[in-house]
């Protein structure tokens, strides 16, 4: 082959790449860094769905390990033509960064954020019925109930570093009481755990929660923001008994940082739309959710100032996980 052919043939090899990374033509996943069945994992799917006219097929891929950092990492590393895109979240973009002491990517450098799906906050919950027999029917009756009862009761958590994980610890700083935590591999488990009295109470997202809660299963102390939530109207927040309680989690969608930016707005605009057509909202609904507007540009500010503000929490409660 001729020197000629030879550049010739790599250049078209070049393009070949280029256009691959512009315009995948392999089917793109969604990594969600949980187990199956949880709020992250089931926006993912609507949004699949509701893109997928848009970007072609659209597979949900669940990776869970270290609190989220494990799919977060896979997505981190996955190079411009992998077609991946992760569904982050609060623990994986603004808690874990300043948690882990070997933390294996970069949350802001690392990824290109594309769209923010649901700002929801945390629920304080506990079994309903074990409630009762103690006389629990607020946050100040568990308080007392701990100050009682110290190294007694047991927290339980999505896993080390979920944001459960984290508002718990909160919540034992600001009110001085001490309870074991116990974590497990996502929302699911531990609030099988709760149900089964294995554990006193738990802090989870609203939407992983608020089917128990409505089936009278689990009794909402109160709601983790500053002001209440029309899922739960009735329910106060933590914060009007236990001052300085402020604590929300959230999730979006990111590409690798290497996406070309022309394939970021694509994405960005598919995975919006799907997020607000009528199907896509009627189902964020029976989450108790509702889709957020922030897209690129916007989220990823929204995202720095998460990590900032969450490096100074989680330092001042000195939580730190090997």
């Amino acid at each position: 082959m001729s020197l000629r052919s030879t550049l010739f043939s790599t250049l078209l090899a070049g393009a070949a790449t280029v256009a691959l990374a512009q315009n995948p033509s392999a089917p793109l996943t969604i990594v969600v860094p949980y187990p199956a069945g949880g709020p992250l994992d089931t926006s993912a799917r609507i949004v699949a769905d509701g893109a997928a006219a848009q970007l072609g097929s659209i597979t949900v891929e669940n990776k869970p390990g270290a609190g989220g950092n494990t799919g977060a990492d896979q997505v981190a590393k996955a190079g411009k033509t992998s077609n991946q895109v992760l569904m982050g979240a609060v623990a994986t973009h603004a808690v874990n960064p300043w948690l882990y002491k070997n933390f294996p990517y970069n949350a802001l450098k690392d990824f290109k954020p594309l769209v923010l799906v649901a700002r929801t906050p945390n629920v304080l919950v506990v079994n309903a019925e074990q409630a009762a027999k103690l006389g629990i029917k607020t946050t100040p009756d568990l308080v007392q109930y701990l100050k009682k009862n110290p190294d007694q009761a047991k927290y339980g958590s999505g896993g080390n570093g979920s944001i459960g994980h984290i508002s718990a610890e909160m919540f034992k700083s600001l009110t001085n009481t001490r309870m074991g935590h116990t974590p497990f591999q996502g929302s699911k488990p531990a609030l099988a755990a709760l149900e089964s009295g294995q554990v006193l109470m738990v802090f989870d997202n609203l939407a992983s929660a608020l089917p128990q809660i409505q089936s009278g299963k689990l009794l909402a102390l109160g709601v983790t923001t500053l002001s209440r939530n029309e899922a739960l109207p009735n329910v106060p927040s933590i914060n009007d008994s236990v001052q300085g309680f402020n604590v929300s989690t959230w999730f979006g969608l990111f590409a690798p940082a290497s996406l070309p930016d022309a394939d970021a707005r694509r994405y960005a605009n598919a995975f919006s739309a799907a997020m607000h057509s009528p199907a896509g909202k009627e189902k964020f609904k029976k989450m108790g959710i509702t889709p957020e507007e922030l897209t690129l540009d916007g989220f990823a500010q929204f995202v720095r100032s998460e990590n900032s503000k969450y490096e100074f929490l989680i330092r001042a409660a000195k939580i730190k996980i090997d």
